[in-house]
């Protein structure tokens, strides 16, 4: 008996492996003397893993006797509807016990399809209808025989031997029903069975001595006794009025005959009043007329259990899971039982259907023919279920279906514990019949749904929908278990994936699963099945996941991988979803919105901008610390630039490498943002390091007032003094110690260049690591945008300019003030020529050319020849009172300049000649005036003043403004000309117009 119950198959959920354990100690305790065909004599509640539709009917009735009572009203409703007698003959004298019975001539009056030969049986429709397999000990190889009857096992030949084998019962049970059938049509010929209450005949018809002994006497009358309670008084076809007299009368006499058995005879007192009490019940109807049937056993649900128990008969004994082949003509007899029973085919459906599945599930959920049978039952029962509102039909109806799909919904709700490759073919039709039950419960059985409109609840679809969004929150609660459990393991292997990285692997083979294996039987009732999965994996996946990333606070390899992992799950997971919905009447939105995005990429992208705005303020800090060290010593290194920018440098080029080996999948994306930050901190660097250097204008003197007034030669030594002190406070000698000393700017030009030079090797590495990537596409690289620096090589340009400007008027207008401004041309320009200033000159070029990158060198060179051409203007057209020039002074002004043109060529090694005479255009324009006469220069400018004052000059030529932007043709040019000359003309035009004295 443990058999029956035990997992015979995949198919049996785990969820049932405590109902069968206990169903199988059950059985057990029955005794091992029980026949394997008995399994399923006793109640659907004592053995069964179903809880029965059917409540029980009462304690005092056990299952045998149901049994043999659904025996007697199987043979009493075989008679013919004639009224001729029902003949018993033995198929065999030899194999059956004697016993009375008319003479084999009466044989003809028999029920034909009774005692039809078993040896011509075809093959059943029913069971091809029903999709059943054959029974492999079915038809004439039945070879046991009638239980009880101690005799020779023997072949059953007719159907009705068939009935009483299938039923279990013993032939002196079946001998003494068919004599006491026989002895009641006799007397009641012509009468319908239906009209007689068959255990108020039997017990008229036996007395003790037709019995083995008293014992089996007193069972059999108490078993008659009991089914008359329960059929007038327990379950009555109508309901009783407590006050009924003949309800209370059959009580009293049933309580009574229970304690001490009565006399049973037909003239006998008491079985009378048994018989009138009986009566006046059995023959009740609601409006007072009279039945042509007795209602004895068509109550609910006693009729239905007693028709439970025939159509099981209709399961082979020796194979429990199969149906005899004689099931079409069985089923034709036990069909004559509905008169009795008040049955009719829409019952019989319920019952058949209820039938067919509890079958299947009590033997180990092995035989899915059973189950399609039992969902091809179903179907009848939907229609039936539209054709009729009885109210006790639907009581019965919701009752049954109840029990079925909570058995089903048991295993859909987490079908991933119930299923899988081994057991799916059983799925489908599990699916159906868990559908079918719940739209006949709701469409037409719910009165809530009949006060809707029709077509507002998909039933099917909604059950799927929750079935699938059940099942797999279930599934994913134990891949979660699944993956804590592999990190738990894993915990001392190198480098062990996160959970959720685990979990996003799995739960991406559990959608893939769902899509391969349960998604296309689910499609049937639910067109998105797929999506709606994916969608639900999606969700609890998501909610786990946003948790994780609100306890991030930084970058880790773990959290990488677990966003990554996210990232390419939830790409599957819509893909998924995007190809399920691909024919949907909205392309899948309704789904897609069900899945808000992970937004891992964002999560990541977020970390690594964190990450990079830690590393930038890490370098700018850094920047700031060290260039307040820095002492721009040319000895520092064998390059002559600052040892910081060196590390500046490596710095960027650690954080590169670095950045390209985060385990992101967005480098190309979030490369500028990098790039962005690390520019600015060059430019940083290259403004912190130039600031306080000066510039061109920091070295540059004010060009003091044009006068030749006698009184005024202190005011311009003033000025002049003004003009040889006024200095940056932050300048120093070429050789001192300060930070902007001329060499110390010559280190920070060089720290400049090595900058701009790096930075385009750094591009072009760049552009290696990104190609190297995994992330990386053509187009990513082929482009330069966001992979160049953009500021700091402009930075590093300017700064080069700037500083070399300033190098060079540093040197003349400040180192050699002393032999420039305070030596060249004073007093006789014969006697004051420019060779010191030359020599001092060449000293300063040799230090810079071995101090500045040759790079760059050329450059500052030409800024030093640029200040020392505007620094010999400044002396000839701004030189103050201690300079005079005569016509003839002018051809020792240019020897002079040649010889210092001549300095930076230096016979064809130093500076290109082009650049010479691009620098030295405007002293060449202006040195042709100092030999020009007088009165040309005055006709001159006075030319030029009108030109550029207009009429108004006429009466009274203006002062020009000093701007010391030197041209021949500018006023203040010609003028201060004229105030340097040593001329009467000059001094006699000066002091009319302006007033000036004659002499200096």
């Amino acid at each position: 008996m443990a058999s029956l119950f035990r997992d015979r198959t995949l198919g049996y959920s785990r969820r049932d492996s405590t109902t069968a354990a206990s169903a199988a100690v059950s059985t057990m305790s029955l005794g091992s003397g029980a026949t394997s065909s008995s399994r399923f004599s006793t109640s659907s509640s004592a053995l069964s893993p179903l809880p029965s539709p059917f409540p029980d009917l009462t304690p005092s009735l056990s299952t045998t006797d149901l049994r043999e009572t659904a025996y007697e009203i199987f043979v009493a409703s075989c008679r013919t509807s004639t009224g001729k007698a029902l003949t018993y003959i033995p198929s065999n004298s030899s194999d059956r016990s004697p016993s009375p019975s008319p003479s084999a001539s009466n044989s003809n009056s028999s029920s034909p399809s009774m005692q039809r030969s078993l040896t011509s049986t075809a093959a059943s429709k029913m069971k091809k209808a029903l999709g059943l397999r054959s029974s492999s000990s079915s038809g004439i190889k039945r070879t046991e025989g009638s239980p009880g009857s101690g005799g020779k096992p023997k072949k059953p030949v007719t159907i009705g031997e068939l009935m009483g084998i299938q039923m279990k019962v013993s032939e002196n049970f079946d001998s003494r029903i068919r004599r006491a059938l026989l002895r009641i049509t006799a007397g009641q010929v012509g009468r319908r069975i239906e009209s007689t209450v068959l255990p108020l005949e039997l017990l008229q018809q036996f007395k003790a001595a037709d019995f083995t002994d008293q014992r089996e006497y007193d069972t059999w009358q108490k078993r008659n006794l009991k089914v008359l309670e329960a059929g007038l008084l327990l379950h009555p076809h109508m309901p009783l009025d407590k006050s009924n007299s003949a309800a209370q009368r059959l009580r009293q006499i049933i309580q009574a005959a229970l304690d001490c058995p009565i006399e049973t005879g037909r003239n006998n007192e008491s079985m009378q009043v048994l018989r009138t009490a009986v009566m006046a019940l059995a023959n009740r109807s609601s409006d007072g007329s009279l039945f042509d049937s007795c209602h004895w056993a068509d109550g609910l649900p006693l009729n239905l259990r007693l028709y439970e128990i025939l159509l099981e008969a209709c399961f082979d004994v020796n194979d429990e899971a199969s149906i005899i082949e004689e099931v079409d003509e069985l089923m034709d007899l036990i069909k004559k039982t509905w008169g009795i029973l008040g049955l009719n085919q829409m019952l019989h459906n319920i019952c058949f259907s209820w039938v067919l599945f509890y079958r299947y599930v009590a033997t180990g959920q092995v035989e899915t023919d059973l189950l399609e049978a039992a969902d091809s039952q179903l179907a009848e029962v939907a229609k039936d279920a539209k054709t009729t509102k009885d109210p006790s039909y639907a009581k019965i109806l919701n009752s049954t279906l109840t029990a079925m799909l909570g058995w089903a919904e048991k295993r859909l709700l987490a079908y991933h514990d119930t299923f899988d490759t081994g057991n799916i073919e059983s799925m489908p039709t599990i699916v159906s019949i868990g559908v079918s039950a719940a739209k006949i419960l709701v469409e037409d059985i719910s009165n809530e749904y009949r006060r809707r409109r029709k077509g507002e609840v998909d039933v099917a679809r909604s059950r799927i929908d929750t079935y699938i969004r059940s099942s797999l929150r279930t599934a994913f609660a134990q891949l979660m278990e699944k993956a804590d459990s592999s990190r738990r393991a894993s915990r001392h292997q190198p480098n062990p994936l996160p959970v959720l990285a685990i979990l996003a692997k799995d739960v991406g083979e559990q959608a893939s699963k769902e899509k391969e294996i349960f998604s296309p039987i689910l499609k049937r009732w639910h067109p998105f099945a797929a999506g709606v999965a994916v969608a639900t994996l999606h969700v609890c996946y998501g909610n786990e996941l946003k948790q994780f990333v609100s306890s991030i606070t930084e970058l880790t390899p773990d959290a990488v991988q677990v966003l990554r992992a996210a990232d390419k799950l939830e790409k599957d997971l819509v893909q998924i979803a995007v190809e399920d919905s691909v024919d949907s009447d909205d392309g899948g939105k309704a789904i897609i919105r069900e899945m808000p995005p992970f937004e891992a990429e964002g999560a990541i992208a977020n970390m690594v901008k964190d990450w990079i705005k830690m590393r930038i303020d890490r370098l700018k800090e850094w920047v700031d610390r060290n260039l307040q060290q820095e002492v721009w010593n040319p000895q520092a290194n064998e390059g002559g630039f600052a040892p910081s920018a060196v590390e500046v440098l490596r710095i960027i080029d650690e954080t590169l490498d670095a950045f390209f080996l985060l385990p992101i999948p967005m480098h190309p994306a979030l490369l500028p943002d990098l790039m962005s930050g690390l520019d600015r901190c060059l430019q940083y660097y290259v403004s912190k390091a130039k600031s306080g250097c000066g510039s061109r204008n920091t070295y540059v003197p004010t060009m003091p007032a044009l006068t030749r007034c006698t009184t005024a030669t202190k005011l311009w030594k003033k000025k002049d003094k003004t003009l040889n002190t006024k200095r940056n406070p932050q300048v120093a000698t070429m050789n001192g110690d300060n930070s902007s000393g001329v060499l110390q700017l010559c280190v920070r030009i060089n720290t400049f260049h090595r900058i701009r030079t790096e930075l385009e090797v750094l591009e072009k590495r760049i552009i290696t690591l990104l190609r190297n990537s995994e992330s990386a596409h053509v187009e990513d690289f082929s482009n330069g945008l966001g992979k160049k620096f953009e500021i700091s090589p402009a930075a590093c340009i300017e700064g080069i300019q700037q500083l070399s400007e300033a190098v060079g008027y540093r040197i003349v207008f400040h180192d050699l003030s002393p032999v420039l401004w305070d030596g060249l041309y004073i007093g006789e320009p014969s006697s004051s020529r420019i060779e010191p200033f030359l020599q001092e000159l060449e000293k300063n070029l040799t230090i810079i050319s071995n101090t500045v990158n040759e790079r760059v060198r050329t450059r500052i060179i030409a800024d030093i020849m640029k200040a020392s051409f505007d620094g010999f203007l400044v002396v000839l057209l701004a030189g103050g009172p201690s300079r005079i020039f005569t016509q003839q002074d002018s051809q020792i002004i240019e020897d002079d300049f040649k010889s210092l043109k001549d300095v930076f060529w230096a016979n064809g090694d130093g500076l290109p000649v082009d650049i010479i005479n691009k620098y030295s255009t405007t002293v060449r324009d202006v040195l042709p005036l100092f030999r020009t006469d007088a009165e040309s220069l005055i006709e001159r400018f006075r030319r030029s003043t009108l030109e550029t004052y207009g009429s108004s000059a006429k009466s009274r030529l203006p002062l020009p403004p000093t701007s010391g932007q030197w041209n021949p043709t500018e006023p203040n040019t010609l003028l201060r000309v004229l105030c340097y000359r040593n001329d009467d003309a000059a001094s006699k035009f000066l002091k009319k117009t302006y007033n000036l004295p004659k002499k200096l």
